[in-house]
Parts: structure tokens; sequence; C-alpha cells
């Protein structure tokens, strides 16, 4: 089975805990955040369970970040480790936030989003970050990147318009 297929046969609840603000477009016309929608899990009430995002590029691994690193935007706390990477992420945001939100970029590759991404399975593909549901599944998305981006993509409009809508709950 395929990653998408697999994270829909698992039949993840679809749940919406982002906020929903302006609009912002990354730089080459792709879209990092079509709405703005920042993914916070469930329960924790800030971006990548409070994953540092820019470690990710940095550090080539998921680093926890802490509150006393942390910045607001798009209405969500942002951690980071130290005031280097908090800065840096300051300085371009769209650079090193993640696609889609945060939300598991495989399951906006089906149309749909989960709120249950794991902050260390992650790939970069092309400078950018993409988060997963699970370690697997994001070999299986980097595996096949060229599709899997295309089609989140090309789904990632009407899922942030979804999302706006609380379509998911």
């Amino acid at each position: 089975m395929d990653v998408m297929t697999r994270s829909s046969a698992r039949g993840i609840g679809r749940s919406v805990a982002g906020t929903v603000m302006a609009v912002a477009v990354a730089v080459g016309g792709t879209p990092a955040f079509a709405d703005d929608s920042v993914n916070t899990g469930y329960f924790g009430g800030v971006a990548i369970m409070g994953y540092d995002t820019v470690a990710y590029f940095t550090e080539g691994k998921a680093t926890k970040g802490s509150e006393k690193f942390s910045y607001e935007w798009l209405g969500t706390p942002w951690h980071f480790a130290n005031a280097k990477h908090r800065e840096m992420f300051i300085s371009e945001p769209l650079k090193y936030a993640p696609q889609y939100g945060g939300y598991c970029a495989g399951e906006v590759a089906l149309g749909s989003v989960t709120v249950n991404t794991d902050p260390e399975a992650f790939k970069i593909i092309d400078g950018k970050l993409y988060l997963i549901y699970d370690k697997g599944s994001a070999e299986s998305f980097a595996a096949h990147a060229a599709e899997a981006v295309a089609k989140a993509d090309e789904n990632w409009p009407k899922v942030a318009a979804d999302l706006e809508l609380d379509q998911y709950h």
C-alpha cells in the first residue's frame, strides 16, 4: 500500500485545531500556507507540538523547542530550541514553516487533513518541510514525492477552505 492509501485506511480522525487568518503564498508561487491554518494538535495549542521548525533544516532532525524561545505567528505560538532559530524564523517564516499548515502532507494529497502528525516523521523535499502521520508514511511520501507533492498542492486550496469552514469536525 502506498502512503496515501495507508493513511486513509487508518480511519484517522479529522479535526481542525488551527487558526485561520489572512492569505500568504510562498516564494515561487507554491502554497505554503494558502489560508494560514496552523495545526496545533488536539491539546497543545502550539505549532508542531512545540518542536523547532528551524531545526529540521539546520540540524536535520526533530528538536523540541522551548517556551523560553517562543514567537507568535499566524495567531499561534511557535517554540524554538534557541534564540538564533527564533530569529531565523522571524526573518523568513515561510522558508521554515511546514507545508499545508503542518497537517499531514500525505492526507492533504488525498484531499483531507489529519491533526495527528508525528513531529519526528518529516521530510524536506526541494527545500520545503513536510510533516507526515508516521515515519513509514514519511518514507513512502518521499519515495513518491513528485506525485504526492503535486496532488497535495492541487488539493490544499480546497482543504484549506474546508478548514476555514470547519468541515473536519
